[in-house]
C-alpha cells in the first residue's frame, strides 16, 4: 500500500468499521469544557444586564439587542477562523488560539464595569472564530470520506457540547446565589483552562485530524484504492465519496447555501433560549429558581435523547431506511415550530388567568412598554405613565421601567416587603400619591402570571429533538458535501447562517410589546413555513447531495 493507503488502513479504517476513534472523545472533552464556559456566560448574561444591583438595570429590549448582536458576531467569526485554519495555522493550533481568547473574555466579565463587558465580548467573538469551526472540522477529519459513521460521530460530539451546557447553568445558579455574578463569570474562565489543557495533553490522538485539505483529498483517493479488496466497509465509503465527487463543486456549494438560508429561521427561534425563554422562565414559570437554571433544560434533553436517536438511526441504517440528512433537517424544523406552539398554549392559559388578591399580594410585577400602553387605555394619565417610564435612580438606572418587583426581605428592618408594596412605593416616589390612586390598574397590568414548568420543559423536549435533527446534521452535511478544498470555509459558512439567525433573535425586542402568546405564535408560524419549504425542495437537494 502507499503511505496514504497505509494511513487509511492503520488510522482511519477503524473509524469506518463500526468503531469510533479515540480522538473523537478527546474532541468531545475539549468541546465539553469550552461549551461549559460559553453557556455559563450565556445563562447569566441577559439577567446580569437587567439586574439593577450588580448589573446595569437594562430593559429587556436593551439586553436582548446586545445579546443578539453578540451572538451574531460570535457565529459569524468562524467564517474567518475557518479560512485562517485552512490556509495558515491548521485546525488544532487555531483551536488552541481560540481557547486563550476565550479565557481572556470570560475573565474580563468578572470585572464590574461596562467597558469590561464590551472588551470581553470582543475577545469571546475572536475566540469562537478560531475555536468553533475548526474543532468541528477535526471531528469530520477523523473519518474517511463518505463514512456512514459521520452523522453518529457528530451526534456524539454534540452530546459533549451539551454535557457542558447542562452543567454550566446549574453551577452558575449556585455560584451566583452565594457569591454574585462576577465570581460566576470567573468560574467560566476556569472551564476554558481545562478545555485547552485536554487538547494539548492528548494531541497525539487527534494529530491525524489536523490534516490539510490536500491531505484529506489524497486520503480519499487512497480509500478508493484500498476498497478494491481490503475492506467492504471502506469500499462503501469510497463509493459514497465517488458519488459525491460526480456532482460539480458549484452545485454542491449552492445546495449547502440553500440549506444555510433555511436554517436561519431555526437559529432565530432556537436561540431565544438565552433571552426571551430565559425571561419567560424567570418571570412566568412557577418555580423557586431564577431563569438561569432554565438554560440546563435543553442540554438535559440532548443528553437524554442523543443515544436513543443515534441508536434509532443505526437501526434504520441497517435496514436501508435511514432518512437522508436533508429529510432529518426538515423534520427538525417541523418540531421546532411545534415547540413554540406548546409555549403559545401555555402563554394563552397564563394570560387568561383571573388574578386573585392572594396572587397579587404574593406575586411579582414588571412595568414595560406593553403595560404602559394598557395603563393609558385604562385611563391612567399619559403624563404620569411617561414620567414612570423615564424615572431614573441616582446612578442612572431605570427606577420602574423593566425593573422586577418581587417579595424580598428588607435588610434594614428584616421585614418582608411584597413586590406589590415595592412597586407602589416606587410609583409614589416618582409621583406622590399617584401609586395609591391608580394602584388597581397598575398591579393588575404589571402582574407577572406564572404557569406550570411543564410547558417550558415539554417545549424544550420537542425543540431539542428538532435541534438534534438540525444542528449536528448540519455539521455532518458540510463535512460530507463541501468540496475538500473549501471545507473549513464552508464550515464557517454554516456558522454565518447561524450568525444571521442569531442576529434575528432581536425579534425579542417585541417581548415587552406583544403578548407572550403572540410572540410564540409568530415564531411557530415562521418555523413551520420554512419546514414546508424544505420538504418541498428535498428532491433537488438530494440530487445535489447524493448519498447523504
Amino acid at each position: 500500500m502507499s503511505a496514504n493507503a497505509e494511513t487509511i488502513g492503520n488510522g482511519m479504517l477503524g473509524a469506518d468499521s463500526g468503531k469510533h476513534p479515540k480522538g473523537l472523545y478527546v474532541l468531545f472533552a475539549t468541546e465539553m469544557w469550552e461549551r461549559f464556559s460559553f453557556y455559563s456566560m450565556l445563562a447569566l448574561f441577559t439577567l446580569y444586564l437587567r439586574d439593577s444591583t450588580e448589573g446595569f438595570g437594562w430593559t429587556a429590549a436593551e439586553a436582548t439587542a446586545l445579546y443578539s448582536n453578540y451572538l451574531a458576531f460570535v457565529y459569524a467569526s468562524p467564517l474567518i477562523g475557518g479560512l485562517i485554519a485552512d490556509k495558515i495555522t491548521g485546525y488544532r493550533k487555531a483551536v488552541m488560539i481560540g481557547g486563550f481568547f476565550f479565557m481572556a473574555g470570560h475573565g474580563l466579565l468578572s470585572i464590574s464595569a461596562l467597558w469590561a463587558v464590551y472588551l470581553a465580548l470582543t475577545c469571546l467573538v475572536i475566540g469562537n472564530g478560531f475555536f468553533k469551526p475548526n474543532v468541528s472540522t477535526m471531528v469530520g477529519n477523523l473519518y474517511p470520506e463518505g463514512s456512514h459513521l459521520k452523522d453518529r460521530a457528530y451526534n456524539i460530539f454534540y452530546m459533549g457540547i451539551n454535557v457542558g451546557a447542562f452543567i454550566a447553568p446549574i453551577v452558575m445558579e449556585l455560584v451566583r446565589q452565594k457569591f454574585g455574578f462576577h465570581p460566576a463569570f470567573a468560574v467560566a474562565a476556569f472551564g476554558m483552562v481545562i478545555s485547552v489543557a485536554i487538547l494539548w495533553y492528548f494531541k497525539g490522538l487527534v494529530s491525524h485530524a489536523d490534516r490539510s485539505a490536500e491531505t484529506v483529498a489524497s486520503d480519499a483517493e487512497a480509500s478508493a484504492a484500498a476498497s478494491d479488496g481490503e475492506s467492504e466497509v471502506v469500499g462503501s465509503s469510497a463509493h459514497s465519496a465517488a458519488l459525491m465527487k460526480s456532482v460539480p463543486d458549484w452545485k454542491r456549494i449552492m445546495a449547502l447555501i440553500v440549506v444555510f438560508a433555511i436554517v436561519i429561521v431555526f437559529w432565530m427561534a432556537f436561540h431565544q433560549n438565552g433571552s426571551t425563554l430565559t425571561y419567560w422562565a424567570d418571570d412566568n414559570t412557577d418555580w423557586n429558581v431564577t431563569g438561569t437554571i432554565s438554560n440546563s433544560i435543553n442540554a438535559f434533553w440532548v443528553l437524554t435523547l442523543t443515544f436513543p436517536l443515534v441508536w434509532f438511526w443505526g437501526f434504520l441504517d441497517k435496514r436501508g431506511k435511514e432518512p437522508s440528512t436533508p429529510t432529518k433537517m426538515a423534520i427538525g424544523m417541523t418540531l421546532t415550530g411545534m415547540s413554540f406552539l406548546v409555549l403559545y398554549f401555555g402563554a394563552t392559559i397564563g394570560e387568561g388567568m383571573t388574578k386573585t388578591a392572594e396572587q397579587l399580594s404574593a406575586g411579582a410585577f414588571r412595568v414595560n412598554e406593553r403595560v404602559a400602553k394598557n395603563l393609558v387605555t385604562q385611563g391612567v394619565p399619559k403624563e404620569l405613565v411617561d414620567k414612570l417610564m423615564t424615572a431614573k435612580t441616582d446612578d442612572g438606572k431605570n427606577l420602574i421601567d423593566g425593573v422586577k418587583f418581587a417579595t424580598k426581605t428588607d435588610e434594614a428592618t428584616k421585614a418582608t416587603v411584597t413586590g406589590e408594596q415595592q412597586l407602589i412605593a416606587a410609583v409614589n416616589k416618582v409621583a406622590p400619591g399617584e401609586g395609591d390612586k391608580h394602584k388597581s390598574a397598575i398591579v393588575q397590568n404589571a402582574y407577572l402570571f406564572r404557569v406550570s414548568p411543564f410547558w417550558l420543559i415539554l417545549a424544550y423536549a420537542i425543540v431539542t429533538l428538532g435541534e438534534l435533527m438540525l444542528s449536528p446534521m448540519g455539521l455532518s452535511l458540510v463535512s460530507k458535501v463541501a468540496p475538500i478544498s473549501k471545507r473549513g470555509l464552508l464550515m464557517g459558512g454554516w456558522f454565518v447562517a447561524t450568525a444571521i439567525g442569531n442576529k434575528l433573535t432581536q425579534i425579542g425586542v417585541f417581548w415587552d410589546i406583544w403578548l407572550q402568546s403572540t410572540f410564540f405564535l409568530v415564531l411557530a408560524c415562521m418555523a413551520l413555513f420554512m419546514a414546508i419549504v424544505l420538504f418541498a425542495i428535498l428532491k433537488p437537494l438530494k440530487k445535489a447531495m447524493p448519498g447523504v
